[in-house]
């Protein structure tokens, strides 16, 4: 039989699928048979460990032959998965049994046909021996011309029968697909609440004459238990390496840069070492190893950035002047995006030495993992070649398979995906310029149906280099709003410092904030804020705790878009069935969100709630998260959302109603 379009695999089978450990993935193919003859289609997956297990797939929608089958891989390594398509012989009889024994034609035949079936179904010694003797008592049943009519009929509909003969089939004409694979990784990979801040402003203090004393490690990591109490588990450093003098830029990327300006820390490289050297206004190596080990104690993972660029003063220009492009006029090339220009950085060119650029960029990342680092943010991978990724996160992830690389790529779709296929573990996204109604189903659609088996989004709100127009314009709604849809739409979230503080003056025809910390110190009294009241910082904490206790936030492929008679209304669910959770409980969860920043909104949405596990028609209540407020809701439901009060629900869907027509509903 035919066995087509197996999911998930990519193009042609070129790289494996991917899923983070704890994932609960769709496993579909399209089979189908000559005739009318009943199919059944099974996945056959096997863990990393050996161990087979077998799912019937279900029919997704009559007449289209897709098949799909939902299974959670718990265990990091390769599972592989076949679908076999075989006769249903079982099926087939019990069909034609239900038309031809009622009706009074070829009865006996019938029965011999079934009893048939059954007897040597019974012989199986591949099936347990109550199965084996519950066919073998059907069998005889059928067989047994003394009983009456009704008793021998009623083996068609024995439930018990139907149940046995789905996971072990009563079958013939077995096919199997082509072996694919899916590779699982750590459940880090694929689930976290990232947080960036530059550790040089965590404890600057002004000097009082234009210097300041920068901030260390140490005095950092006095900010991460607020980090942790904000329910943060991974923070991300910009780069923590010497940063070169020549050519360094000043205040909002001005190139006059005065003595006591800090620099840009992607301007890698000094007298003071390259990437594998720590800047000496943050410390020493041990000072670095004291903030991971102080990170880890607060449940924080710490990934450092992978800048793969040297200022001029970087050792590897004068080591190795063939790693970069030199001009007809003898200068080397130093990086541009016009209208952009990073005079104080120099861009690799990886067609020069590629063998030797491979060696050292290896044995930097070996470098650091072994100092504790076990997630690299890499900037601007989309400048490198791809092939180039695909061989380094190989070689990694053969000999540390817990690694993560999260891609910087804000560039083309075909590219950004690219680097998903050859291996990083996550990548940012367009999320950060998708704010309509319109342009968030899209987008939502599509990362979590249409790319989810190999990109993973980490779903920022705001980098030191995109303050968007929504965030400079939209007033402290707009913050909310962003937060709690990155936090519920995708498993991967983060932000950066000052985020919380509704940071949004942008530096004049620019998309980044003014007095960009990229260039200058910038600490922030985040405590003070947060007791006057003008912090985010409890409302993040409520988001990362509602997706610490509701699973179905740390899946991506189970986002579902529903509608609402609003064009700022957006409205979309969660859901995880009861056997894929870990307290055998089903958890299911509505959003609803006003888009629009600077409006009070009054809608009616419309549900499909067969999407979150309920029966078309049923009556069951929700409780809004967020406000502690309980309704009873329907398919069809009003709300009102205030931008400048509470402008997103995210609702729980409780125990569902007895009765559709049940009185006493919630106002």
């Amino acid at each position: 039989m035919p066995v087509l379009d197996l999911s998930p695999q990519l193009n042609d089978n070129l790289w494996p699928a991917k899923a983070f450990a704890g994932e609960v993935v769709p496993f579909r193919a399209t089979a189908f048979r000559e005739g009318h003859d009943a199919i059944g289609v099974m996945l056959h997956l096997t863990a990393p460990n050996g161990r087979e297990s077998r799912h019937p797939m279900r029919l997704t929608v009559p007449g289209t032959d897709r098949y799909e089958a939902f299974a959670r891989l718990d265990l990091p390594g390769a599972y592989t998965y076949r679908v076999r398509a075989y006769s249903d012989d079982y099926a087939t009889w019990v069909h034609n049994a239900a038309i031809k024994i009622p009706a009074g034609i070829d009865v006996e035949l019938t029965f011999l046909i079934g009893s048939t079936l059954l007897a040597a179904a019974a012989k199986d010694l591949g099936r347990p021996v109550p199965e084996r003797r519950l066919f073998a008592a059907a069998g005889k049943t059928l067989a047994n011309r003394k009983l009456p009519l009704e008793t021998r009929f009623a083996v068609v509909s024995d439930p018990a029968l139907a149940a046995a003969a789905v996971l072990r089939p009563v079958s013939s004409l077995d096919t199997f697909s082509a072996t694919r694979t899916v590779r699982v990784e750590r459940t880090r990979a694929g689930v976290g609440s990232w947080y960036e801040f530059f550790p040089r402003s965590e404890g600057a203090v002004p000097l009082g004459d234009g210097r300041w004393q920068s901030g260390t490690f140490r005095t950092a990591a006095d900010r991460l238990p607020a980090v942790a109490a904000m329910g943060f588990d991974v923070l991300y450093l910009p780069p923590i390496h010497p940063i070169g003098r020549a050519f360094r830029k000043g205040p909002n990327n001005t190139l006059d840069a005065g003595e006591n300006d800090p620099g840009s820390p992607w301007a890698i490289g000094s007298a003071d070492g390259g990437h594998d050297a720590i800047n000496p206004e943050l410390g020493t190596i041990d000072d670095f190893v004291f903030f991971l080990g102080a990170a880890r104690a607060e449940g924080i993972e710490v990934a450092i950035d992978l800048a793969l660029q040297a200022s001029p003063d970087h050792p590897w220009v004068t080591q190795h002047p063939e790693w970069f492009t030199t001009l007809p006029d003898g200068t080397i090339a130093y990086a541009e995006n016009p209208p952009k220009k990073y005079q104080d950085i120099y861009p690799i060119n990886f067609d020069n030495d590629p063998d030797g650029i491979r060696a050292e960029v290896l044995r930097l990342v070996r470098y650091w993992i072994g100092v504790g680092v076990n997630i690299f943010r890499v900037d601007n991978p989309h400048t490198k070649p791809l092939d180039f990724w695909e061989w380094l996160i190989g070689e990694v992830n053969t000999e540390f398979p817990d690694v993560v690389f999260l891609a910087e790529a804000f560039t083309r779709p075909a590219l950004l995906q690219g680097l998903a296929k050859v291996g990083f573990q996550q990548s940012y996204t367009y999320f950060t310029w998708r704010n309509t109604k319109e342009e968030l189903e899209e987008f939502f659609e599509g990362l979590a149906h249409e790319t989810a088996d190999f990109l993973r989004p980490n779903l920022f709100v705001n980098t030191p280099d995109i303050l968007s127009e929504y965030l400079q314009f939209g007033g402290p709604a707009a913050f909310k709003i962003r937060a709690a849809l990155a936090a519920t739409a995708a498993p991967t979230w983060g932000l950066y410092a000052g985020f919380e503080l509704f940071e949004s003056v942008a530096r004049p025809g620019a998309e980044e904030n003014i007095d960009n910390e990229k260039y200058e110190f910038r600490p922030r009294d985040f405590a003070k804020a947060e007791a006057l009241g003008k912090s985010l910082s409890p409302f993040l904490a409520l988001l990362n705790r509602i997706r610490a206790d509701h699973p179905a936030l740390r899946q991506l492929r189970n986002l579902d878009i529903h509608s609402s008679d609003d064009d700022s209304i957006l409205v979309y669910s969660k859901y995880l069935a009861a056997e894929f959770t870990d307290d055998g409980r089903a958890d299911a969860l509505i959003i609803v969100a006003n888009v629009d920043p600077h409006s009070v909104r009054e809608t009616v949405v419309h549900l499909d709630v067969t999407r979150f596990g309920l029966p078309l028609g049923a009556h069951f209540e929700v409780e809004d998260l967020i406000t502690g407020s309980v309704w009873t809701w329907s398919a069809d439901n009003f709300v009102r959302l205030d931008a400048f009060t509470e402008p997103v629900h995210i609702l729980r869907v409780k125990t569902p109603a007895t009765t559709p027509d049940q009185k006493g509903l919630a106002e």
